[in-house]
């Protein structure tokens, strides 16, 4: 079939999320100091274009990405004497590349490989075949059950000049009531069947990206292709907009679907033994249902390197994984790097975070974390590890000493809670963790922020204006997702019933899986 003209080139917007600021990260710090993401001590262990179009990129905001440009790509005629067919296709961001090949022959597409510091939302292409008429396509479709705001990135598309150009905005649409709505849909006209090349909203974070050589025979005049760009280190590529809603996820969030990046994962029985790898591969087979990429996981105990990563692995899924740090400091979670080391999938890691609020529990002064983190990040990057390393900590413990983080993070890590400061409800979480985002990634210029644990508790007693519930949960989880889930990892799979009730007797009750999978 022949491609025909609507072809949209790739834009790259950044947005900020904006407001005051609220200060500390909490009023009131829940207390890791018997309330520990690390298992209990009793636990087990081992466990281009080439003539058809032009093809024009435009990027909004300051640029942060930088790439040579790739080689050139290489037409070889079918037929003796060879001709040889220069293509240049600047590539900016990791956006799917668009070849249109005038006339059959043997392509080849040369690999491609980038690197991505912050979390980046281009438009990637999707095609699809028409016969002739009016089309309309793309957009962000989502089911609701009753009135909802729906706050949504979608694609914008432009004509001017007879280029066509294409970028990333935000709409905020109010679906009036109960039933099915595609908002921001493009429309078009073609006067024979065609291949219909649209803009799509998608997400990558930080990592080293790479489109493989494609070597590939064409049989027809004018056809399109377009390379996959695959991740090395780094999460595969989430689509913002979502397909027809699957049956076993609630409406009432499928609108966050497209923001759901991460979640928390610990391999633990209620009781606090570890789960066998049945288990855990069931788990992230229902991780991977609910719609988000990336598992976090705290340790390298009970197998979970393993298991957790079998399971990742069999999914689709990446790994957020950890160095955790108790009250034998450093020294004692020396084991862990070894341990990780030694299993080494780094092509699963998204990121490595060394040490999770180890500051503020006490287990590690400043130097002595700055240090470890150091020697850590060396060792992995002697092993082969191309990819990120950070820490975490609530957003006071950040500010104090961002001098030290700084040095030797590669991106900004904090922990932000809402419900801990008192004065946050539900319908408030999102926009306290997108303006909280917003100072921690001004902290270290150049270097961007994540929120690497949130949610809100579903029982336990309330904080003031914060209070627990399974339904007030679900608000600001969706809240979260809504106004920064594609930066926020969500605290916790399901609840921990191993660990202390802790402060306003809420520890055990973060688990939020139940909100996205229909039981």
């Amino acid at each position: 079939m022949k491609a025909g003209q609507f072809a949209i080139a790739a834009a790259l917007a950044f947005g900020v999320s904006a407001g005051s600021h609220y200060g500390h990260a909490h009023d009131v710090f829940h207390n890791k100091l018997n309330v520990r993401d690390y298992p209990p001590s009793n636990a087990s262990q081992g466990c281009g274009s080439c003539g058809a179009y032009t093809i024009w990129y435009t990027s909004y905001g300051e640029a942060t990405l930088h790439a040579p440009p790739p080689p050139a790509t290489t037409y070889v005629a079918p037929t003796s004497p060879q001709t040889t067919v220069t293509i240049t296709s600047p590539v900016c961001v990791p956006t799917p590349m668009v070849t249109s090949c005038p006339t059959p022959g043997v392509y080849t597409i040369p690999a491609t490989t980038i690197t991505v510091t912050e979390l980046t939302t281009v438009c990637a292409a999707t095609t699809t075949s028409v016969p002739s008429g009016t089309h309309t396509i793309g957009g962000v479709t989502t089911v609701v059950e009753t009135s909802t705001t729906v706050v949504c990135p979608y694609a914008y598309v432009t004509t001017s000049g007879g280029v066509t150009t294409s970028t990333i905005l935000t709409t905020t649409y109010v679906c009036p009531s109960a039933g099915t709505y595609t908002i921001a849909p493009i429309t078009t006209f073609v006067e024979t069947e065609t291949i219909i090349i649209y803009p799509t909203p998608t997400s990558y974070a930080p990592g080293t990206y790479c489109q493989p050589e494609v070597v590939t025979t064409i049989t027809e005049i004018d056809y399109i292709v377009i390379c996959p760009v695959t991740s090395v280190g780094a999460p595969a590529p989430v689509a913002t907009t979502s397909a027809a809603p699957v049956a076993s996820t609630p409406a009432s969030i499928e609108a966050s679907s497209g923001n759901k990046w991460a979640i928390t994962y610990t391999p633990y029985t209620p009781a606090g033994a570890c789960k066998s790898a049945a288990d855990v591969m069931t788990d992230m087979a229902t991780i991977k249902a609910a719609g988000f990429s990336t598992v976090r996981l705290y340790a390298t105990d009970c197998s979970g390197l393993q298991n957790v990563g079998a399971g990742c692995e069999a999914e689709g899924l990446m790994l957020i994984i950890g160095v955790f740090i108790e009250a034998s400091g450093c020294a004692g979670a020396q084991q862990q790097v070894t341990d990780i080391i030694a299993w080494g999938k780094w092509y699963l890691v998204e990121l490595i975070v060394i040490g999770n609020e180890a500051i503020f529990n006490g287990f590690a002064t400043p130097g002595d974390l700055a240090a470890f983190i150091s020697s850590s990040k060396s060792a992995f990057q002697a092993a082969g590890y191309t990819g990120m390393c950070t820490t975490t900590e609530p957003l006071n413990i950040l500010q104090e000493y961002t001098s030290v983080f700084c040095e030797v993070v590669d991106i900004v890590g904090c922990n932000i809670h809402p419900f801990f400061n008192g004065d946050i409800t539900p319908a408030s979480a999102g926009s306290f963790v997108a303006q909280q985002l917003t100072i921690v990634e001004g902290l270290c210029p150049g270097k961007g922020g994540v929120n690497l644990e949130t949610g809100w508790p579903s029982g336990g007693s309330c904080n003031n204006e914060a209070c627990p519930s399974p339904v007030n949960q679900q608000d600001a989880v969706i809240n979260i997702l809504n106004a920064a889930g594609s930066q926020s990892v969500i605290f916790s799979f399901t609840d921990d019933l191993w660990k202390e009730p802790g402060a306003f007797g809420c520890e055990q009750t973060w688990g939020v899986i139940q909100i996205f999978i229909e039981t």
